[in-house]
Order: structure tokens, then sequence, then C-alpha cells
């Protein structure tokens, strides 16, 4: 057994947008890791209807299914839920959120709001519900999936970069506000994946499957990374400092296109 694997055989995790792309390869890798329990929670009924059950066969009795839902008391119940069956959160991957884009002029305060409700509060809520849970148990484990966005900016996709900024801003503080009591914090973003968050556009050539993510974020929060970049060239352009002149004619040109009415990814 390697050590990304035997990190969390025998753990119970729960993973937020679990019942497809990412979250379920999380999900699915994690069980074939030996975790003891894999908790699938999503806002689509069917999808986490059929996953549940067809994890469910392969692994019997180590996955549970719940809704997610929007409200602080009610992610507190969602999260005292999925702790019910072993007394224990090891992980607790926060990876449900949206794909926003749009033009900045007509977004309403609703739609900023409802935008950080989407990618900002609802991880916010399951940060603040798990720790008591952790300390308990001795330690834990929170990873916050991000996206590169928050360090590379587009246009047409404000809301977007603000939500996961914000989020990064808060996982990468709280790393070193909970280190002293066992509980880690990790930022993780998955790379450019093929998944639904595309919707009708296609994804860019070159798009990692969500296996290939999942991996990838795995090995890292394994490692107890701060940040797990999973793409590693787009990284290398992000942070790079002789990379910038180039990168500012790039996200440039992105927004002469977008403006222009052409489909850029």
């Amino acid at each position: 057994m390697d050590s990304t694997s035997e990190y969390y055989q025998d753990k119970v995790a729960v993973v937020t947008g679990g019942a497809s792309g990412i979250g379920l390869a999380l999900a699915e890798m994690m069980l074939s890791y030996g975790a003891k329990q894999v908790v699938l929670v999503d806002i689509n009924d069917e999808n986490l209807e059929r996953e549940t059950a067809r994890l469910g066969l392969a692994h019997a009795g180590k996955v549970l299914g719940l809704r997610d839902v929007t409200k602080e008391e009610d992610v507190q119940g969602m999260i005292r839920e999925a702790a019910a069956p072993s007394g224990r959160i090891d992980i607790l991957f926060n990876n449900a959120g949206a794909g926003l884009s749009g033009n900045f002029d007509k977004q309403t305060t609703e739609d900023w709001e409802r935008a950080f409700a989407l990618n900002f509060y609802g991880a916010l809520y399951g940060i603040r519900a798990v720790p008591p849970i952790m300390r308990k148990q001795g330690g834990g484990h929170v990873v916050n999936i991000i996206s590169g966005i928050a360090f590379m900016p587009m246009a047409q996709q404000t809301m977007y970069a603000a939500t996961k900024a914000a989020l990064n801003g808060l996982t990468l503080a709280l790393r070193y506000e909970l280190w002293d009591e066992n509980i880690r914090v990790t930022s993780a973003t998955p790379g450019t994946t093929g998944t639904s968050i595309w919707k009708a556009v296609e994804p860019p050539p070159g798009a990692q499957s969500p296996k290939q993510s999942a991996d990838t974020i795995l090995l890292g929060v394994a490692k107890n990374e701060r940040l797990v970049l999973g793409d590693v060239s787009g990284a290398k352009i992000c942070f790079n400092p002789d990379a910038a002149a180039g990168v500012e004619q790039y996200l440039l040109n992105v927004a002469r296109k977008r403006r222009s009415g052409e489909s850029v990814v």
C-alpha cells in the first residue's frame, strides 16, 4: 500500500458535489483506497440516488447519500447526519460550486449574493460545522476546491473569480489558525477538467478527466500540501513573474473576444 492510499484507509469523508464530476471521482478513489465511509452530498437528487446505489453495491455499508442544503442550520444538521454512523468526519471536501459568467454591467446585487451563496457561503458553513467533530476525534482535514481563476481572473467571469479567490483566501488563512489543533486545511485547484461545469461548451482540448484531477488532489491532500495545483502547466504561468506580460496580453485578448461575442474557453 502506498502512502496516498494509506492516508485514506479507514477514513470517513464527506464530499459535497459528490454525485458527479470531480466529486464523484474523489469518492470512488477514496473507496478504492479503503475508506471506512464516504458521504456523497449533492443537490441533484437523480444523480445522488443513482451514484449512491451504484457505489453501495460495490462497497456495501460504506456509502451514504445526503441532499445538499443551503442554510447554515441545515448544513450543520447535514454534517451531524454524516457523522452519525461512525461518530467521525476525518475529511471534508468542499467541492460543490458553480461556474459563473456574464457581463459585469448586467449583474445585479441579487446575482452577486447568489454567487457567493453558491461558491463561498456553502463551503463556509461546512467549514464552521466540522471543527467540533474533528477536535473531539483529535484532528481532521478540510479541503476546499477552488479554481485556477482565483489566480488568473478572466473577463466576464467576475463573480466566479471573486468567489473562488475569497474561498482561497479563507482557506489559506484558516490553515494556520487551526494547525495546532491538528485540523489541516488545504486549498486545491483541479486544473482544466471535462465536467458538467462547461455545460453546452466543449471543454478545451487537453482537458483532464475527473479521475485525473481527483488523483492529483488526493495525492496533494495526503501530503498535507497548502495549495494543490491540479494543472502544473497553468500554475507555472500563474506564478511565474517572467510570464506576467504574456499573461496580461492573453487575458486582454480573451476580454476583447468575449466582448465581441466570440466564445472563448
